[in-house]
């Protein structure tokens, strides 16, 4: 048994994706509407997701775009007041991430008592941003100071938009992870949200991964989930549970129950 049974109660969870709108500081902030609406339309998905029975959520800048290397103080503050606004109607573990930035991302959960994380901690990559490059020891030295020894770090291994740049194999990363950062669990996406990874790719990790679970970063939908969790420990879904599957609207509760009901079928729960 890994750590994801304790903390999502069972071994492969459907973690929901709570997509906050445009931050103040974001090219596309609604100033009119303000940080109500974002607490607002939070609010909703919130208990969209929650309601239509994920195991978990996860809080994420998605619209902050074009995405920042190294995320604002104002981006990461106001994602931390509409999860303290939120915080008493959270029913479900739940975790944030500000996206690019680790040391953003261990601040953010600091601030919100967030049990679980997913970024893009470590390499160098190249794409829309230029250079990105990451420092994996300075991040985890600064959760280290910020005594968050129980915050479970989900690392991507494969970025949806960048190259990496060492030229080295997912299963060379792999590798080099597992003994020089111990993470708590590897996330593998495709080119883009809600574009699944390579299904024979997906399965050669998970096989490869040893004790450390592998789950699905994007592209998990109604008729992909029982493939994917044949061989995965489970999967960050978002556009899936969207109306109409489009990632801009809002959560549909319909959707996400429908998916759940796959999803928990393909679990075998009880």
């Amino acid at each position: 048994m890994t750590f994801m049974k304790d903390l999502f109660g069972t071994e492969r969870p459907i973690i929901g994706l709570m997509h906050l709108k445009p931050l103040p500081g974001d090219p596309y902030y609604d100033a009119g509407g303000g940080l109500e609406g974002i607490v607002d339309a939070a609010r909703a998905d919130l208990a969209a997701l929650q309601d239509g029975g994920v195991d978990a959520v996860l809080f994420t800048n998605e619209f902050s775009v074009p995405y920042q290397q190294q995320v604002s103080p104002v981006v990461t503050s106001s994602m931390a007041y509409v999860v303290g606004r939120l915080r008493g109607e959270i029913r479900v573990p739940y975790g944030c991430e500000a996206i690019y930035d680790g040391d953003a991302t261990i601040d953010l959960c600091a601030a919100t008592g967030a049990q679980f994380t997913r970024c893009l901690f470590t390499d160098a990559w190249a794409g829309d941003l230029g250079i990105v490059d990451r420092d994996v020891a300075a991040t985890m030295r600064h959760k280290y100071a910020l005594r968050l020894d129980d915050l479970k770090l989900f690392y991507f291994i494969t970025s949806e938009d960048d190259h990496d740049l060492a030229g080295r194999t997912v299963e060379e990363r792999m590798h080099s992870l597992v003994f020089e950062c111990h993470p708590d669990a590897f996330v593998v996406g495709g080119t883009g949200p809600g574009v699944a990874p390579d299904a024979r790719e997906f399965r050669r990790l998970a096989e490869r991964s040893g004790d450390v679970p592998v789950v699905a970063g994007t592209g998990c939908r109604p008729d992909t989930v029982a493939d994917i969790l044949s061989c995965a420990h489970g999967a960050f879904v978002g556009t899936a549970f969207k109306r109409d599957g489009i990632i801009y609207n809002p959560v549909d509760q319909a959707r996400v129950a429908h998916f759940m009901e796959v999803a928990r079928a393909a679990r075998g729960d009880k």
